[in-house]
């Protein structure tokens, strides 16, 4: 029953970030990346900031935040990581390196990961980027531009 309303919940956070969405800084020029990804399909952090760093930017001008379904019990220096725990029953983010990822206003958001995902589809509509872009069957609501791109086998 609670599963229920925490997918109800999620979509309405959806429905209403899409609605209240500013799209008068899309076309600005890139100073800063975001990346958010989905732990199961990509694994090579390193490989996105070279790939920054080809675009013309520093290395802390690029930023991530990787999603995984549970967090791993052994002991990580991972920060910027969220798991679906910590999303409460009101589809409310309760993760404080979430919220400061999604609060910062990137010039361009790249989201790794394939279809339709509830928690991270929250994640893209509560970013505050300018430009979105994800990848295969996404919800066409939240991007700017969707690419055909296999992100399992690249």
């Amino acid at each position: 029953m609670l599963k229920k309303i925490q997918d109800y919940s999620l979509g309405r956070h959806i429905q209403k970030r899409l609605s209240e969405r500013d799209f008068s800084q899309r076309n600005t020029s890139l100073r800063s990346l975001g990346f958010l990804i989905d732990e199961s399909l990509f694994d090579n952090f390193e490989s996105l900031y070279e790939f920054g760093t080809d675009l013309n930017l520093q290395r802390k001008d690029i930023k991530q935040l990787t999603f995984a379904e549970t967090r791993k019990k052994i002991p990580t220096l991972r920060h910027n990581q969220i798991t679906n725990k910590e999303f409460n029953w009101r589809g409310e983010i309760h993760n404080v390196d979430a919220r400061e990822f999604l609060d910062y206003p990137f010039d361009v958001l790249i989201s790794l990961y394939i279809g339709k995902h509830k928690y991270l589809d929250v994640l893209v509509a509560e970013s505050r980027a300018k430009f979105k872009i994800g990848f295969n069957d996404g919800d066409s609501r939240l991007f700017d531009l969707l690419l055909a791109v296999d992100l399992k086998h690249p």
